[in-house]
């Protein structure tokens, strides 16, 4: 405190700072004039604000910090974010080559790592699903505000049946249930992929943060990503979240 006193209220302005000519400029003093003052009143009343602010920023950080290793500790036996990876380069490997037969050769191959993503992440939710349900709540707030989801109930949503959603999605287009092209079912796939990330990030941050980190890494909206799931998919989360 001593020290935020002696920036904030300088004994001898003139010499803090010391510059060219050994005094700062006038515009320097309007964080000093400004404390000096405010009314008492309003002093405590800001300060008070400024302790609100930190105490919700740390108990939100902490509870953030808590998703993410529930979230990270059930994930980190799968190799679900690899298969995404590899899965990924291998449709735009497979979009950019312009032998018909080579490209055939490759969606064969695709087939067997869109399997295998599919199986591992139906076998992570289902293991999710075992977690207690009041750890797996996500709060459907456009912000985070800690403990939201004890607090207002009624706008969340279980993640754990999320994830069961995108397990079926994700499996539905592995096997190409509507017996699509195969540009369209990678389409398709890389949606339900998108969407269970944007979920996994919503539960860990909120849904204004999972939003924006979509639009950045993808340049997709999320209302485009959710339009751009199968039909059976996009029903039952939309009906999920909307509670």
């Amino acid at each position: 405190m001593r020290a935020f006193d002696a920036l904030a209220f300088p004994a001898n302005p003139e010499r803090v700072g010391g510059g060219m000519l050994g005094r700062r400029p006038p515009s320097d003093y309007t964080l000093w004039f400004a404390f000096k003052f405010l009314p008492p009143d309003v002093m405590d009343f800001l300060i008070l604000a400024i302790l609100l602010a930190l105490g919700v920023w740390v108990l939100k950080s902490r509870e953030q910090r808590r998703r993410i290793v529930l979230l990270g500790s059930s994930l980190g036996s799968y190799r679900i974010e690899k298969l995404m990876e590899d899965l990924t380069q291998g449709y735009l490997r497979c979009l950019g080559e312009d032998d018909p037969e080579r490209r055939e050769q490759i969606w064969s191959l695709l087939h067997g790592t869109e399997e295998a993503l599919s199986n591992q992440f139906t076998r992570f939710a289902s293991e999710f699903a075992r977690i207690d349900a009041a750890e797996t709540r996500v709060s459907t707030l456009p912000v985070a505000i800690p403990f939201a989801h004890k607090l207002f109930p009624r706008a969340t949503f279980d993640l754990r049946k999320a994830f069961a959603i995108h397990a079926r999605g994700i499996a539905d287009a592995a096997s190409n249930r509507q017996q699509q092209t195969p540009k369209s079912k990678a389409f398709t796939m890389l949606a339900e992929l998108f969407l269970m990330q944007h979920s996994c990030h919503w539960f860990c941050r909120s849904k204004t943060v999972a939003s924006a980190r979509m639009l950045a890494r993808h340049q997709t909206r999320y209302e485009q990503l959710v339009a751009s799931v199968a039909p059976d998919t996009r029903r039952a989360y939309s009906a999920l979240i909307a509670g």
